[in-house]
């Protein structure tokens, strides 16, 4: 059976003037994250934005992939450090997401940098951030071996 996770949030005026807050996630984990379309769209001033959110879940959901292919690969990490980067831009479509860009720097024992890239690029397919973001927002990593 798969696990449902949940997010309340609560937005009060228009788009452009208005704000929100993500008031509560299922885990507990965080709460009263104030939002806005400036967020998105200009500076962050404190606030966080959906690609932000988007952006650490995709770095960790990535980091997680990696970690599992190098343990198969039987090369574990000592150390995966994951950086992804979520661009919110305005098309001819109107605003989307254009891009999510992984950074990752390894402590891997034994592996040379060119199967290190190969493994990261595979984690960057099979990564089900990845594959939900796939076809719709384009997708890259840079793997650098410590």
């Amino acid at each position: 059976m798969g696990i449902t996770s949940t997010a309340d949030v609560t937005w009060t005026g228009t788009l452009i003037e208005g704000s929100g807050s993500i008031d509560y996630v299922g885990s507990g984990a965080f709460s009263r994250m104030p939002v806005s379309w400036a967020a998105r769209t200009e500076t962050h001033n404190g606030k966080t934005s959906p690609e932000e959110l988007i952006a650490a879940a995709h770095a960790s959901c990535y980091a997680m992939a990696f970690s599992s292919g190098l343990a198969k690969n039987n090369t574990p990490a000592t150390k995966l450090s994951v950086k992804v980067a979520v661009t919110f831009d305005k098309t001819d479509a109107g605003w989307g997401i254009a891009t999510s860009a992984i950074t990752v720097r390894g402590e891997v024992p034994g592996l040379d940098q060119a199967k290190f890239a190969e493994l990261a690029d595979a984690a960057k397919e099979g990564c089900p951030v990845s594959r939900a973001l796939k076809g719709n927002v384009a997708l890259s990593v840079e793997a650098t071996l410590a």
